[in-house]
């Protein structure tokens, strides 16, 4: 089975380019890094969650995983700053194209009651977001060994100048993007 890295140099590049006409190879879109981000909302009251947290995301991106902190105090969640809310790793190069192959042949088909990714994530820019519910879907995460099940946010940042651009980059690399049905009501006029 030939690498991500290797279908997109193979595959992807060319259809690319003749599907939007670029003259230049450095015109075409590109995937430069995925971002992965586990809000943790409830650190606040015990902050050793967030150290299982980042083992965890550690395991899922193989990447050391950093501690984010809060960057401005707010009462009202009894939040100070500098206090431990969070974990985050960006993953560049092989690594990010081993983690697209593992999340899209591996983990997405893990979903319970899987019917595609939603078309809704381009912010305009040509990034695409997403959230996994389960931090479980991933192989590499024991179910006997943690304490909790955590949600997670995947950014993947292009180089497409459009959201167009992008949607063609993921779909020729695999990205299951659930197909938009018109609902007919059955209304007349």
């Amino acid at each position: 089975m030939a690498t991500m890295k290797e279908l997109y140099e193979n595959v992807c590049r060319p259809q690319l380019q003749k599907e939007f006409g670029y003259t230049n190879k450095f015109q075409i879109p590109r995937i430069e890094k995925i971002v992965l981000n586990m809000g943790l909302g409830e650190a606040v009251q015990n902050p050793k969650i967030v150290e299982k947290a980042v083992v965890e995301l550690t395991l899922i991106a193989g990447q050391k995983a950093v501690v984010t902190r809060a960057r401005k105090s707010i009462s009202t969640f009894k939040l100070r700053e500098g206090m431990p809310i969070g974990a985050c790793v960006t993953i560049r190069k092989d690594r990010m194209y081993d983690f697209l192959s593992k999340l899209i042949n591996i983990a997405l088909p893990r979903v319970r009651d899987f019917r595609g990714i939603s078309a809704k994530g381009f912010d305009g820019s040509g990034n695409f977001s997403m959230g996994v519910k389960e931090h479980i879907i991933f192989p590499e995460i024991d179910y006997d060994k943690i304490d909790k099940i955590r949600g997670l946010n995947i950014t993947i940042v292009t180089s497409a100048k459009s959201d167009d651009e992008s949607r063609t980059l993921l779909a020729t690399l695999g990205m299951p993007f659930r197909q938009q049905q018109k609902a007919d009501d059955g209304k007349t006029a």
